[in-house]
């Protein structure tokens, strides 16, 4: 019966993937509190698998997408003002606060959370604003590392990243040895896995138009994140979510900031080149 069931499982699981209903992303024009236009569609870059891409905000309901361009309505702000508070915070034995280094952050930030994961020399492997913000606190604050989602992690990545507001994304993949992690973030694109046997290139390649259950599928770019998720009634980070769309496939997923993730970040990162940064991005 155990064997008979799991096989009915997969068969459902890949007959709502054939059999989805279709719905286009909108054509509408995100401006954000009606004076930042967005680019939200672009052509994409030279290997890309897709022609255009999308952000996932075309594939919102209107109420969504009418919250992401209100900056007073998007409830993500106010993550945003926390990590601002964090910004001026000071912490550690060495009695300084992010801002004792890097003064207004809508200056010494802007441009920074378009054109992260980088490479970070010293630990031969891509670090991004998570990283680089515990960085910081161990070597030039004194103060203890944030834990996964802990603490002031997700509102401080958040207030950095929206500094770059509207701008492009781009990453250097010349930089040390970051081809090679892009590689990795493409195998486990592609890698089936769980009990569904289902892959990101499954729904964000594949299937992005079409809906699975109440869920209009997106491409799956991550320009937005951290993202405020209405289903959660909270901002979400990039790893958060790797971990639950691989949750979902009913596999066991990696710990965050792992090889594993590290190069997912790389590479969808990498496939959204050219869109706007959104965070907080409002999703549903």
């Amino acid at each position: 019966m155990h064997v008979m069931n799991k096989k009915a499982l997969l068969t459902a699981a890949f007959a709502s993937l054939s059999t989805l209903a279709v719905a286009s992303p909108v054509d509408d024009v995100l401006i954000i509190d009606e004076e930042i236009e967005m680019t939200t569609r672009v052509e994409s870059v030279e290997g890309h698998p897709i022609p255009e891409v999308i952000s996932g905000w075309h594939y919102r309901t209107p109420e969504t997408r009418a919250l992401e361009a209100d900056s007073f309505a998007n409830p993500g702000m106010l993550g945003v003002e926390t990590g601002e508070s964090i910004w001026h915070t000071v912490e550690g034995t060495a009695g300084k606060s992010c801002a004792s280094c890097h003064n207004d952050a809508t200056v010494s930030m802007k441009g920074v959370g378009a054109n992260y994961p980088k490479w970070d020399e010293k630990n031969q492997r891509p670090k991004n604003i998570e990283a680089q913000i515990n960085h910081c606190r161990v070597e030039n604050m004194g103060a203890e590392p944030y834990a996964f989602d802990k603490g002031g992690q997700k509102p401080l990545t958040a207030y950095i990243k929206h500094q770059s507001l509207g701008m492009p994304v781009e990453i250097d993949l010349e930089e040390g040895d970051m081809q090679a992690w892009w590689e990795k973030g493409k195998e486990t694109y592609y890698l089936r896995t769980g009990q569904l046997n289902l892959s990101c290139a499954s729904c964000h390649e594949k299937n992005h138009g079409n809906y699975i259950r109440a869920d209009h599928l997106s491409q799956g770019n991550v320009n937005g994140f951290p993202t405020y998720r209405l289903k959660q009634n909270k901002l979400i980070s990039l790893h958060n979510r790797f971990r639950g769309c691989i949750r979902d496939t009913r596999a066991e997923y990696p710990a965050a900031f792992s090889d594993v993730l590290m190069g997912l970040e790389v590479y969808t990162t990498w496939r959204g080149t050219g869109l706007a940064v959104e965070t907080p991005a409002v999703r549903q």
